[in-house]
């Protein structure tokens, strides 16, 4: 079942002194009671748990890879709930959506993955489909037509997908192979919506569109600050970047670095069996590079 949040304050604008442009925001409404049996008065300031120092110099092996997390898989189902706005408790999406409009984080366009084109916080609205919408209906009196003004929703459940840019690499100071995520995309996966001849809308094809890019370095302060309910202990949770830190999620691999425009695995695979043996390949050579480079 489909669940959908009202953004109600996309219809809101907020006009600087130096700009005209719209900017939106998600509903933060505080509890009027306290929600739960004690006061939860804990305020994460947390830092990012340090990377392993990298010199470049001892990298002698390296290798991009792009990766689809898909969010409706059971291991998956932190980074993909509440797909509704819940007190205390946001999704990946959600995070990144409300950092991204308050400034602490910045988009970038999804026509490269490699970050050149900064996306403003605005631009969200139509990636999500959430602008308000008139719409001419006839008045009840039947003395003529009057104009409605139909709120923008977003539907928080339809980002169903994650890609993930990272970096494998070998460091032969710590005779170790390490993995960078580099950046994050999600993924809205909806039905294309049709009107029909007499003005009604239907569903169409299933469309995927890619919303953003954020650069993971840059989310990681944010991501360590904002935990997700993995279920069992309510007061003992990972943040985000723990679980990403500690891979704890379930993909598959899409592409990786080649001389052919880094052309993903669907563009010369014939069908899904083949993209799947296609997957699991690299991953295997990815695993058995370390592997081979030891003696025993």
């Amino acid at each position: 079942m489909k669940h959908f949040i009202t953004i109600s304050l996309f219809s809101i604008f907020l006009l600087s002194a130096g700009s005209a442009a719209a900017q939106w925001q998600m509903p933060q409404k505080q509890s009027l009671v306290m929600d739960g049996a004690f006061q939860r008065d804990i305020v994460q300031e947390k830092e990012p748990f340090p990377y392993t120092p990298i010199r470049e110099s001892d990298v002698v092996w390296a290798r991009k890879i792009w990766r689809i997390i898909d969010l409706r898989e059971k291991i998956n189902y932190p980074l993909y709930y509440p797909t509704e706005v819940l007190q205390g408790r946001k999704s990946l999406v959600q995070a990144l959506v409300q950092a991204i409009q308050a400034g602490k984080i910045t988009a970038y366009d999804t026509d490269s993955d490699e970050f050149t084109t900064v996306l403003k916080p605005e631009a969200l609205i139509s990636r999500f489909n959430a602008a308000d919408r008139k719409s001419v209906r006839p008045k009840m009196d039947g003395t003529g037509d009057t104009t409605v003004i139909i709120r923008g929703q977003i539907n928080w459940s339809e980002v169903q997908e994650l890609l993930v840019k990272e970096e494998w690499f070998f460091d032969t100071r710590y005779s170790q192979m390490f993995v960078r995520i580099i950046g994050i995309c999600p993924i809205r996966v909806y039905h294309r919506q049709l009107r029909t001849d007499d003005g009604e809308e239907e569903e169409g094809d299933k469309v995927k569109a890619r919303l953003f890019w954020v650069y993971y370095p840059e989310i990681r302060k944010t991501l360590a600050n904002t935990l997700c309910f993995t279920g069992g202990n309510e007061i003992s949770q990972m943040s985000f970047d723990d679980l990403f830190l500690k891979r704890y999620f379930n993909s598959y691999i899409v592409a990786e670095a080649n001389n052919q425009n880094n052309r993903l695995i669907s563009s010369y695979a014939r069908n899904d069996f083949e993209m799947m043996l296609e997957s699991e390949k690299i991953k295997e050579e990815l695993f058995n590079f370390e592997q081979d480079l030891w003696e025993y």
